[in-house]
């Protein structure tokens, strides 16, 4: 991997739906998720790294240093057993593997150090986003939780949303017997018409250097990561999804240089005249207060 960033970034993230169902809620019959004092609508953290992992997971293909550890299937252990076993640390079903580990660890002190820096060198979104590994081993080692330099909160939509709910006919009949009966079946899918979202993320090259190494390869490849994230995630119940603009404040150090919601305050976003109801990008503008920013805070509008 290369040297680790040097500069703090800030990045905010708009992206939008037509036709779907962003991120449905489980607790309420995977409807579109909606603040309900607001009617705003909310996309979870957890989501959008999904897709970003999803992204890296294609175009690297388990290439060496871009492995993915919160896979969909995989356990977590598998791969902490890898780390293992590359360091020479091996699992046994020995009642006493417990006391074993314990005289590792007192012959070689810094084994959990070792075991965390494996994991972030071979693992990228260990390396971006951190993780808690407390599965080593039957826990009798720990690399305790890995704090990421990349934080992206949960994306929340410039307008309320309207949740519809869209009746559907099946032809496709899911029993024999229902079949003797009937010729189709009717569902239901949740969907939002139109909503223009807006997420806010944060970089700490303190952390990348002290932490996990994230790279300047790395962060090239997050960007690439965030613009492309839903391009490979189509399906029917998302409808059109689609990254409008990712807009990056690059500080002049590692600590920054200002405060990052100044840096996000200069972002307006508002509908355009005449625009009651909007129902696609176009209805909005976006515009940055640059004269809001400190001139040594680098503005870039990445597409």
């Amino acid at each position: 991997m290369g040297e680790a960033i040097k500069n703090r970034y800030e990045f905010v993230v708009l992206f939008d739906v037509e036709n779907g169902n962003p991120n449905g809620d489980p607790d309420a019959g995977n409807m579109p998720r909606i603040d309900p004092e607001s009617g705003l609508g909310l996309v979870t953290d957890v989501c959008l790294k999904r897709k970003i992992r999803n992204y890296i997971e294609t175009v690297k293909e388990d290439a060496k240093g871009y492995k993915i550890y919160i896979k969909e299937d995989i356990p977590l252990n598998r791969s902490d057993r890898e780390a293992c076993e590359a360091l020479g640390i091996h699992e046994s079903e020995d009642k006493k593997v417990t006391e074993g580990l314990k005289k590792l660890k007192k012959s070689d002190p810094d084994v959990d150090v070792k075991l965390r820096n494996y994991m972030c060198e071979n693992f990228y979104d260990i390396r971006t986003f951190g993780a808690v590994m407390t599965t080593f081993v039957k826990a009798a080692l720990n690399c305790g939780q890995v704090r990421g330099p990349v934080q992206i909160g949960f994306a929340r939509s410039v307008d309320p949303i309207v949740s519809q709910e869209v009746t559907i006919t099946r032809v496709a009949i899911t029993t024999e017997k229902d079949a003797e009966n009937k010729n189709t079946e009717m569902g239901r899918k949740n969907i939002v018409p139109y909503g223009l979202y807006r997420a806010e993320g944060y970089i700490s090259a303190n952390l990348a250097r002290k932490v996990t190494g994230f790279s300047e390869e790395d962060l090239e490849l997050l960007w690439e990561a965030i613009i492309n994230m839903f391009e490979h995630d189509h399906s029917a119940a998302r409808g059109n999804m689609a990254v409008r603009e990712l807009i990056v404040f690059k500080h002049s150090k590692e600590l920054g240089d200002c405060p990052a919601y100044k840096l996000f305050d200069a972002i307006e976003i508002r509908k355009k005249d005449g625009v009651e109801y909007p129902r696609k990008y176009q209805d909005y503008m976006v515009q940055i207060h640059e004269d809001q920013v400190p001139d040594s805070v680098n503005v870039m509008r990445m597409i």
